[in-house]
């Protein structure tokens, strides 16, 4: 291994220079990297390569003296999950420098034939190990890109609308699990606060079914609002879902449910003081015109 330092010392600029030439354009990418910066990493990797290889740990590239080069393809790695690379073209960036490395050794171990089978096979495992390290840190990279995507699109899907001075509404589309159910207690909580109102009309017209998990989610959530003051009104409660709640034997007695959004609505109007009123001398045909009066 001391000798494929040297091999790779002597022929750095040759080995880069072909290993460029050699790469896929799926590694080249023009349209997610500058051929400048593919070569610069290139040279960085090589030079990484070898102060590995020329130290004592030299076929472990998990040991202190490759800190440099596992460093490296890491940041490598991650940035192009991010870009937007595959695992297979981030592999091949390393994979890719096989053939120009074989063939210096080759031309440099020639006379010797068991010299230059050993260079081969253990260039070949130490190759393999780095791809292996980019591979790794491609997919933690991009599970955690997911993650993070899947947390603002959780956001995103649980908007808080302010309908009316002091009432809230809340429409929750899809499954509601516990990871979900944090986040929509967050947004709600802290929408109650700034905007200091006393309703909150959960709708969950778009919830395909109700669980017994889901309904303790919702009660959470009620529970939680109702330590901050506000009253919480369930609405968009379909025939489907009032009988599954009966036949799961889930207590909502507590809880003021409405099959309707513009019923709770109504009901949260009325609560707060208010009531719809026609406006006399309203133009005729579907149009409706009504204004809000405060009761007393």
């Amino acid at each position: 291994m001391s000798n494929l330092g040297e091999i790779i010392s002597r022929n750095e600029e040759a080995i880069r220079a072909d290993w460029m030439k050699h790469m896929t354009s799926s590694v080249q990418r023009a349209d997610l990297i500058s051929k400048v910066e593919l070569e610069e990493q290139s040279k960085d990797l090589l030079k990484a390569i070898v102060r590995g290889v020329s130290s004592g740990q030299a076929e472990d590239p998990s040991g202190p003296a490759w800190s440099s080069a596992r460093e490296l393809l890491q940041d490598i790695s991650a940035s192009r999950a991010r870009q937007g690379f595959s695992p297979g073209e981030t592999a091949t960036f390393v994979l890719s420098l096989k053939q120009p490395l074989f063939a210096v050794i080759r031309r440099d171990l020639s006379g010797s034939q068991d010299e230059l089978f050993d260079a081969i096979w253990k260039s070949t495992a130490l190759l393999d190990k780095l791809s292996l390290i980019t591979i790794e840190t491609f997919m933690a990279t991009r599970e955690e890109v997911i993650s993070r995507q899947q947390q603002e699109l959780l956001e995103l899907s649980t908007p808080v609308v302010k309908l009316w001075d002091g009432i809230l509404a809340l429409p929750i589309i899809g499954t509601l699990d516990s990871s979900r159910t944090q986040v929509v207690m967050e947004e709600l909580l802290q929408t109650v606060v700034a905007t200091n109102s006393r309703f909150a009309i959960i709708d969950i017209t778009g919830v395909p079914t109700v669980d017994t998990l889901v309904a303790q989610h919702l009660l959470k959530t009620i529970t939680a609002a109702r330590l901050m003051g506000a009253e919480c009104i369930i609405s968009g409660v379909r025939p489907q879902i009032a009988q599954t709640i009966v036949h799961l034997g889930i207590n909502l007695e507590d809880v003021i449910t409405k099959a309707k959004l513009a019923d709770a609505f109504a009901l949260a109007l009325q609560k707060s003081g208010r009531t719809v009123v026609r406006v006399s001398g309203a133009p005729s045909g579907n149009a409706v015109t009504a204004t809000l009066q405060k009761e007393g």
